[in-house]
């Protein structure tokens, strides 16, 4: 019950809030929506995080106390090529489009926010604590998402962990606020007339809007949002839909290389006088030794030929690339192990800075026949952007683990 008592001025009087749309029926509509899309995204985001392979190496875990949180993990599969492509795309595309919804959803209840006494018994304490968990998990995860797609890293961190946790300290209030509300919500939609609650205003200004068109207002915005930021995850003209999207609006050039990157050689620092044909050498490191290879005898070796894309965790991507170079399993066959049974690799990159100059690989991943040491792109040698003189590529794999500007490989279980 609200403060009758309390003066229409206040925020926590029944007469402040007095817009006749807000009720039962309307919340219960958005919280259905919400109920489908977050559950969505929290699995989508639990597999993105699987495919970095946390557990392979403490370099490739950004969440090291994770403790039971990690009890899902899995060894990230190479099949299909486009695993990741789809999940990210459906993990970022759907977070943006339901912006509105969630938007529209806390308008609808926060009258609740400013009632008063603040817990009228214990039962009543706890629900007002998983509200607020619940409001201020959702706005942290859909601030901090937002500003991962759109590269503005102001985090008091590392986006990494605070994104982990903060979804599932979200989820979990999440759940339980659903599961205390989802009766209720399916009735309120069978009863569209019967609205009587503490959402429905004893003072109703006069309406410009049904329901029905609020809903659509808000439907309108979601679908503005998603043909907005969708066409980032394809080539061609879908891509210059994507005006949301730093990854959106046509490629970044013409030609072999012209399509998205995510680090330019010039951010990365990466020196020409390190890449050229004279001073480059790929450093393997196995049982057998160490092996040093110039980019002649690298491209003297049996190459072979993969059609894969680009996927970042921004929720970016190509379409299929075609790349040629040297077979990982091949490279490691080169320092002593089964060409058909290779171990782990530890990639390390002549990048300088950023969270992934160096990424492990499992050994899945290194037998794979379309993972690639690749030299070549499209039919033409990389550029500088793209990796000069040598990358990784692998299928299914997030952006960030096929490393560019390799320096070094160490061969073995990590």
């Amino acid at each position: 019950m609200r403060d009758l008592d309390a003066p229409r001025w206040s925020p926590s009087s029944p007469g402040f809030w007095r817009s006749p749309l807000r009720g039962p029926w309307l919340t219960s509509v958005l919280g259905l929506v919400l109920l489908a899309g977050i559950t969505v995204l929290f699995v989508t985001g639990l597999v993105s995080y699987a495919a970095y392979n946390p557990g392979l190496s403490p370099v490739n875990d950004k969440t090291p106390d994770k403790g039971i949180l990690g009890f899902y993990l899995f060894a990230w599969p190479t099949h299909p090529h486009w695993l990741y492509r789809l999940n990210q795309g459906v993990h970022v595309t759907l977070g943006i489009t339901l912006i509105p919804v969630l938007l529209a959803k806390l308008w609808s209840v926060v009258p609740r926010l400013f009632a008063l006494p603040p817990a009228r018994s214990l039962a009543h304490a706890l629900e007002r604590i998983s509200l607020l968990l619940l409001v201020g998990g959702a706005l942290f995860e859909f601030v901090t998402g937002v500003l991962n797609v759109q590269l503005d890293y102001v985090f008091p961190g590392s986006f990494y962990p605070l994104h982990f946790y903060g979804a599932w300290v979200f989820f979990a209030a999440f759940v339980a606020h659903a599961l205390l509300k989802m009766p209720t919500a399916l009735r309120n939609l069978r009863h569209l007339r019967e609205e009587r609650n503490d959402l429905v205003t004893p003072r109703p200004a006069a309406p410009t809007v049904s329901r029905r068109g609020a809903l659509w207002f808000v439907g309108g915005g979601s679908l503005l949002l998603f043909a907005t930021t969708v066409g980032q995850n394809f080539d061609g003209l879908l891509r210059r839909t994507a005006l949301l999207a730093p990854h959106g609006g046509g490629e970044p050039g013409s030609g072999p290389n012209g399509f998205q990157i995510n680090k330019t050689a010039a951010y990365a620092g990466i020196d020409t006088a390190e890449t050229g044909e004279d001073a480059w050498r790929l450093v393997l490191t196995g049982p057998a030794g160490t092996v040093r290879l110039s980019r002649a005898q690298l491209a003297g070796l049996p190459l072979h030929s993969s059609a894969l894309p680009i996927a970042c965790v921004e929720g970016w991507s190509t379409s299929d690339q075609w790349w040629r170079g040297v077979r990982l399993r091949d490279l490691a066959a080169l320092v002593g192990y089964d060409a058909d049974d290779p171990p782990d690799v530890f990639v390390e990159s002549l990048q300088r800075r950023g969270a992934f100059r160096r990424a492990a690989l499992r050994a899945n991943q290194v037998a794979d026949p379309r993972s690639l040491l690749a030299l070549y792109v499209n039919g033409e040698e990389l550029s500088p952007d793209h990796g000069y003189p040598a990358r990784i590529i692998v299928p299914a794999a997030p952006g960030v683990l096929n490393t560019k500007w390799v320096a070094r490989m160490t061969f073995g279980d990590l």
